[in-house]
């Protein structure tokens, strides 16, 4: 799936900045209206490390009333919800009905970071694919609207981000030990997403693989995706 993406794909900055503004306007709107309809949102993040998650959720916040939402930055678990079952801490971190929720990374790290660095059995991470889908389909039918990214960018791509945060002071914090050793494992992790993409991609929970190498287009077709989307739940 992931070879099949258009990665050569770019907006100009005064384009981007015109379709930025009004879907922004568009998903303020859709805020109230989320509210109104007492549903609740919940958007998932995930891609390759410098794939720019953390800009595009900027770019989401910016337009919900800061009353309505809550990002998750997910790394790995501690404490309490390291004795219980993976999900256990994310289903205590769902949306009241009429908010959004959005995870930075999410519970498909037992199928990605958990699988390739053996941090779960092979059982495990095999069985993960069913109950995920089980517990989306839960949440969706229980009425969340539901959102899963997946942000796209080439290996070249990701080393010249990588060697940019390097070269600047107020950036370097953004690069770890950890995103130079993940990179050496592409391939693992590559083949990881595609199995990821084809056995939870479903009617009720589908994927949107977002063409992330030019960051104004990944922006605008990430917030297009959601604003069409509440549009239609919402109508």
């Amino acid at each position: 799936m992931l070879e099949n993406t258009d990665l050569a794909q770019k907006l100009d900055d005064a384009t981007y900045k015109e379709r930025m503004d009004a879907l922004q306007k568009r998903l303020h709107t859709l805020c109230y209206e989320v509210y109104r309809a007492r549903r609740p949102v919940i958007i998932v993040f995930e891609g390759w490390d410098a794939a720019g998650k953390g800009g595009v959720i900027r770019r989401i916040v910016q337009a919900l009333d800061p009353r309505d939402y809550i990002v998750y930055p997910i790394a790995a678990p501690e404490g309490e919800d390291k004795t219980r079952h993976y999900l256990y801490r994310f289903w205590r971190r769902l949306p009241p009905t009429g908010h959004f929720a959005i995870f930075d990374r999410s519970w498909y790290g037992r199928v990605l970071v958990e699988r390739i660095e053996g941090f779960a059995k092979e059982n495990e991470w095999q069985r993960a694919y069913r109950e995920i889908n089980d517990f989306e389909r839960e949440l969706t039918e229980f009425g969340a609207i539901l959102f899963k990214f997946w942000l796209h960018i080439s290996a070249d791509e990701q080393l010249r981000r990588f060697q940019a945060r390097a070269a600047v002071l107020y950036k370097q914090w953004k690069l770890t030990d950890e995103d130079w050793r993940n990179r050496e494992k592409w391939d693992a992790y590559h083949a990881a997403v595609n199995d990821m993409l084809l056995k939870t991609s479903l009617p009720h929970a589908r994927w949107s693989i977002v063409p992330a190498q030019d960051k104004n287009f990944g922006r605008v077709f990430t917030l297009e995706t959601i604003v069409e989307k509440l549009e239609l739940e919402l109508a």
